[in-house]
């Protein structure tokens, strides 16, 4: 089978489920796994070359709405009557359905079921440790820095948080993604800050840039130094590589807790 990924989620979707050999192109930020980046690129995720997606003839087009603005693609896909699946992954157990989804339309349902279960396995795991520790400590996540953009309650990194054993400073906002005003994140005194600024280099994620914020000198993440560069594509791409995320997170907040998952 031809299959075309628009983007990054997707292409893990594909790696994961070992049919990487059947992509025949990928958008310009898929950037893993290295085995794959010969293959043609189709443009960045919300300005994909729909017409090059049809001139290469694809069986089966893997289209998200994980990013705002993707919906174009979508519809281009409609105009040229492609055939094409929508991933739209808000939590963890989503992604789950998402390797069985995808398992499902390539006739590998035999494989889907068994990394779906290996997923919800691991996520399982962390489940229990996280339920044994009693002190968790409050995350502030950032997206974005100006202005400030967070994740709210309807996002995997509030799962992934408590599965780490702490939880999201705004878990509480039901919502997948926020404007906070920086006043808020100071009254809220976070224990530690988690940054994976979407999009960006992590040479260019500067925990200095947040020290230097009027009144964050005194946030006790930013006394105690717990100010975290977390790489993008493991925190904020929804595919089962968030498993590496949570790995890290659970190891910067509890080593001793997690040191025996592996």
């Amino acid at each position: 089978m031809k299959i075309i990924s628009l983007c990054p989620s997707n292409t893990e979707l594909c790696t994961y489920l070992g049919i990487e050999e059947q992509l025949i192109a990928i958008d310009d930020y898929s950037d893993w796994p290295e085995s794959i980046q010969h293959l043609p690129k189709v443009g960045p995720d919300l300005s994909i070359n729909i017409e090059l997606v049809e001139s290469l003839k694809p069986d089966l087009v893997l289209a998200s709405l994980s990013v705002p603005g993707m919906e174009k693609n979508i519809e281009g896909l409609k105009e040229r009557n492609l055939p094409y699946i929508i991933f739209n992954p808000q939590s963890l157990e989503d992604i789950a359905q998402d390797l069985l989804t995808l398992g499902k339309a390539i006739h590998a349902k035999d494989i889907a079921e068994e990394q779906a279960a290996k997923f919800r396995a691991t996520i399982l795991q962390y489940k229990t440790i996280a339920d044994k520790i009693e002190t968790k400590p409050s995350l502030y996540w950032e997206w974005w820095p100006n202005p400030l953009f967070s994740p709210g309650g309807v996002n995997w990194l509030t799962e992934i948080s408590r599965l780490a054993g702490g939880y999201n400073l705004f878990e509480e906002i039901d919502m997948a993604s926020i404007q906070v005003p920086s006043e808020e994140v100071q009254t809220k005194n976070p224990d530690h800050i988690c940054l994976a600024w979407v999009g960006v280099p992590l040479r260019k994620v500067k925990p200095e840039m947040v020290k230097k914020r009027k009144g964050w000198a005194e946030i006790k993440a930013v006394r105690d130094n717990n100010i975290h560069i977390m790489e993008e594509p493991l925190f904020c791409r929804p595919s089962p590589r968030l498993l590496e995320g949570l790995s890290k997170l659970a190891m910067t907040l509890h080593p001793e807790a997690y040191s025996g998952i592996r």
